[in-house]
């Protein structure tokens, strides 16, 4: 999708432009409405089917960044490739997999994209180009580079975009990863979701640099921040990265600035944070309420508003049913797909 952009305006003190934001059509904020509802209504039930017990294993929820991988979505081509962790599900939905599908193989069940075997962190779809949630943290950066690799050989013209948090971004194979990249030119967008606490650290205890967009400096990898919570800004910076890989100037950094809701997992009850400021980010920063605010300015009607609320709300009420429904694998099924 091609946006607009235009510059924010000038920083504080400063007197730099701020970084470029996109101008969304009317058209546009209803589709990343859509989407960013149907990720957060998801990841609500799935915290719920979670506590009822019908998810078992790990389970983490994207909740609160769902502007960033909704932004990014809106810049790529049919057959460019997204790989990204355990935090995943949004993902797959931004990709356009089947929420039914998706949900089945939380609850295990035959009609899951793994066939019930992978759980929350290990589904993909070859017809969607999306290669994974990955359970090892920072692994999903040395296989994006991989693909990217292959995109270059075969000369295809795709980019494939490799999502990891703030915590992956200090593994050693991250760094791997950024020296192959930048010296083969490879078509490789590193998404860094900057959530500020990894798995219960904050990142100014635990990050020497905290500026993730100059993490391939001494790569000569170009990187910028970005406000995560704006789907626009983040539209605009995913054109411009997308755009640089997919002239073989090879790879791009975007740490995108964003915050999960709820912990690192459904086990952490994320006592390192305060109530009050995670209040204070869903209050000031929402990215849905960001988008449903201009929406009523250009004169959309609220209930037309609720309408599509409802709607994400159908579609996953009937993904929960679905998946809490559908049989489980056969006993059969514990010995394929398994490499010997």
């Amino acid at each position: 999708m091609a946006v607009a952009k235009k510059s924010a305006p000038p920083a504080t003190g400063n007197g730099k432009s701020g970084p470029a934001i996109a101008t969304f059509s009317k058209e546009q904020e209803l589709e990343a409405l859509r989407l960013m509802l149907l990720i957060r209504r998801f990841e609500e039930k799935a915290g719920q089917l979670y506590g009822m017990g019908a998810i078992g294993g790990f389970c983490h929820l994207y909740i609160g960044q769902e502007a960033v991988v909704v932004g990014v979505q809106m810049t790529l081509n049919p057959g460019d490739q997204v790989i990204t962790g355990y935090r995943d599900h949004g993902h797959m939905l931004a990709c356009g997999m089947d929420p039914k599908g998706v949900m089945a193989e939380l609850t295990g069940r035959r009609g899951g994209y793994s066939k019930g075997k992978g759980g929350s962190m290990h589904m993909f779809s070859l017809e969607k180009h999306f290669y994974g949630g990955h359970g090892i943290v920072g692994a999903q950066v040395s296989l994006g580079t991989g693909l990217a690799f292959a995109n270059r050989y075969r000369g295809n013209g795709n980019v494939c975009l490799a999502y990891f948090g703030d915590g992956a971004a200090n593994q050693g194979q991250v760094y791997e990863s950024f020296n192959m990249a930048e010296l083969w030119k490879l078509p490789v967008v590193y998404v860094v979701e900057n959530n500020r606490y990894a798995m219960g650290t904050s990142v100014s205890r635990s990050s020497a640099q905290q500026d993730f967009s100059k993490r391939g400096a001494s790569f000569n990898i170009p990187g910028e921040q970005v406000d995560g919570m704006d789907v626009r800004a983040v539209a605009a910076a995913g054109e411009k990265a997308v755009k640089w890989c997919r002239e073989g100037n090879g790879p791009y950094i975007l740490e995108m600035q964003t915050y999960r809701y709820r912990g690192h997992s459904m086990s952490d009850p994320a006592k390192y944070r305060t109530r009050e400021e995670v209040d204070k980010v869903r209050h000031d920063q929402d990215p849905i309420e960001q988008v449903r605010q201009r929406l009523l300015a250009m004169n959309v009607p609220e209930d037309d508003l609720k309408k599509i609320d409802a709607r994400a709300r159908q579609l996953v009420n009937e993904a929960a049913d679905f998946a809490q429904n559908d049989p489980e694998p056969d006993a059969s099924e514990l010995w394929t797909d398994v490499t010997r």
